[in-house]
């Protein structure tokens, strides 16, 4: 049964379904429900103790559908409430947030010694890139910096083109990442931009995001537990906690194809 069970992924919103989609990808036959918490965004907004309520609730809601691992697809509550999600889980499900698989995928890569990080301002403000990779690497050095104004360009439908360009070549060319060797893209809407930020780099920088690396970690602890769905047909399905049309157009920029988005009252 377990095998058939549904993997949960949530999110403050809907740049999460980045991951979803290379979830969906890489694990063709495995089921996601996904809960993008709308009601509440932005996440990196709240204080810690709000956004840890909001992640308890609704993993309790993931764990009552049965699923069989919990995705935590942001990285303002994968940096503020894993540990809080991990406990009230306890073991029972596989549990995996946004940032550990980056921090890991980046320290084991040798060539690396100094490393940008650009997220939101509370993911920068949280230093908890910055910590991760000096545990697992103290002789890497980290400079990060905010990139407020990508997340709604994104969501708006700019980038691959003279706007997108434009800005982040106007963040990149902070002067500490000019000799950086590798970039870390520390939000889930960036992967849509990973490919201009490599052409700004002329390719000399490696750039991580989340995507990969979450969904290959996914992928090795389900089949440890012999979990891997067998071959068919999948069946997503996709929840906000407060719902528009927009929000419904804006999902396929981020999952890859249309996505019929249902309300889930969550919040009283």
């Amino acid at each position: 049964m377990l095998q058939q069970a549904p993997i949960g992924i949530f999110d403050s919103g809907i740049g999460g379904l980045t991951v979803a989609r290379a979830i969906a990808n890489l694990l063709p036959g495995e089921s996601i429900l996904y809960v993008g918490d709308t009601a509440h965004l932005p996440y990196g907004e709240k204080s810690p103790e709000a956004v840890q309520h909001y992640a308890l609730r609704i993993t309790t809601f993931l764990l009552n559908q049965s699923c069989k691992a919990l995705v935590i697809a942001c990285n303002t509550a994968s940096a503020l409430a894993y540990l809080q999600v991990a406990r009230l889980v306890n073991g029972r499900i596989p549990v995996i947030n946004v940032i550990d698989p980056i921090v890991a995928a980046v320290a084991a890569d040798a060539a690396l010694h100094k490393v940008g990080i650009i997220g939101t301002r509370a993911t920068i403000r949280s230093h908890v890139y910055d910590q991760k990779l000096k545990q697992l690497r103290p002789d890497i050095e980290t400079v990060s910096l905010a990139t407020a104004l990508l997340a709604s360009m994104i969501e708006e439908g700019f980038y691959n083109n003279q706007v997108s360009r434009t800005i982040i070549e106007n963040y990149l060319r902070y002067p500490d990442f000019m000799d950086i060797d590798a970039l870390i893209l520390a939000c889930t809407h960036y992967p849509l931009i990973r490919a201009e930020v490599e052409q700004f780099f002329q390719h000399s920088v490696k750039v991580f995001d989340s995507t990969g690396p979450v969904a290959q970690q996914l992928a090795q602890q389900l089949a440890m537990r012999r979990q891997l769905a067998p071959p068919g047909d999948a069946n997503h399905r996709f929840y906000v906690t407060d719902y528009t049309e927009s929000f419904e157009k804006t999902t396929q920029l981020f999952f890859g194809r249309a996505v019929h988005l249902e309300p889930l009252p969550l919040w009283d």
